[in-house]
């Protein structure tokens, strides 16, 4: 019963990561992207959605992890 509870909480945890993840603004490479960035630091960008999309990410990593270790403990 509880190894079938933390599947399931690991499988919304696991969704909610790919969301976040893809919501998340990708950085900008190469020469084009060395060029653009100064102008967006200049001009500002929507660095508060980055930053707690950021956020988001991590802690459900973190909780990722830590219900993939329960699961192996349970088994």
């Amino acid at each position: 019963m509880l190894k079938t509870i933390l599947i399931i909480l690991e499988a919304l945890v696991c969704l909610g990561l790919i969301v976040t993840i893809l919501m998340q603004s990708g950085k900008a490479a190469g020469l084009s992207g060395a060029i653009a960035g100064g102008a967006q630091t200049l001009l500002g960008k929507k660095k508060g959605v980055d930053d707690f999309l950021s956020k988001i990410t991590a802690g459900l990593a973190a909780a990722f992890f830590i219900i993939t270790f329960l699961i192996a403990m349970v088994e």
